[in-house]
Order: structure tokens, then sequence, then C-alpha cells
């Protein structure tokens, strides 16, 4: 095994407190520090696994703040989260960082989702697109029946 530093350390905790398994970690931990460890010893500083069990109180607080810090952003279902997909992202991007297409496309995803393209928000405006400030609930109802009027004739001529 491998003798780690501190900021190693930290490193892995934090890491495996954001939900990334421990071949993951160990992976990060070759590119960010090359310095080769097996998943074993990740899993080591994981204090909710039996391996982690005699990890120190200071990063096992470590653990428990950032784990909570990491979940306060997430739902149930993290891919419905766009933190957890931004995450994702930058995890694709580094992998294909030799594939320009690959690149960009997840870049141009990453600035979507950022950019709230894939949203369910709608908005509801009134004639080219002004506010519908002013405007009473009878003529919005007007405006809507004489809508459905239009539609229902439109229907029934096209029936013929």
């Amino acid at each position: 095994m491998a003798t780690l530093k501190e900021p190693v350390k930290i490193f892995i905790v934090q890491s495996l407190a954001c939900r990334d398994t421990p071949q993951e970690v160990a992976e990060l931990v070759k590119q960010e520090f090359k310095i080769s460890i097996d998943r074993v010893q990740v899993a080591a500083y994981d204090p909710t696994k039996a391996a982690g069990k005699n990890l120190s109180k200071k990063f096992v607080e470590l653990f428990n703040k950032t784990r909570a810090d990491f979940d306060a952003g997430l739902i149930d279902i993290p891919i419905a989260n766009k933190h957890y997909r931004l995450k994702q992202y930058q995890k694709q991007l580094e992998r294909n960082s030799k594939n320009v297409v690959m690149s960009l496309k997840i870049l141009e995803q990453a600035a979507k989702d950022v950019g709230g393209q894939f949203t369910n928000r709608q908005e509801i405006t009134g004639k080219d697109g002004k506010d519908l400030v002013g405007v009473s609930e009878a003529d919005l109802d007007k405006q809507i029946m004489e809508l459905m009027q239009k539609m229902s004739n439109a229907n029934t001529s096209g029936k013929a």
C-alpha cells in the first residue's frame, strides 16, 4: 500500500462522500496526484464501510460534513438534479478530452442544462409576447372561449 499525504487523504474522503465508487476514486487519485492505489486502500477512507471502521475522527467528520453538503443539493433521483448532471458531464469531458467533437457536444449539453433549456417552465404572455398585466379575468375567459370556438369550427369544417 502506498503511503498517502494529507491532501490525498482529504481528496479520497471527499470523493467517497460525494458518492464516487472506490474504483473511480482510485482512478481520480492516479490522474490528480500520479499515485497508483487500489480500491481496497480507497475503501479504508469510507467510514460507512467495514474497511473504514478505524478511520480517524477528523476524517469521519470531514466525510459526514461533505456528504451532508453534497446530499443537500440532491433529491431522491440524482439525475433529476442539475448538480449531479454537471458532475457527470465533467467526468465525461475528462474521459473524452482527446475527442474534440465529443468534448464540444458535452460542453454544449452542459451549457444547455445550466441555461435552463431542459426545464418545463412555461411563461404565459399576451399578444406579441407582451405582459398580461391589465387584462381582466373576464377578458381572458372571452379570449379562451373565442379560441375554443375557432378550434371547434376548424375541426368540424375539416371533417366534411
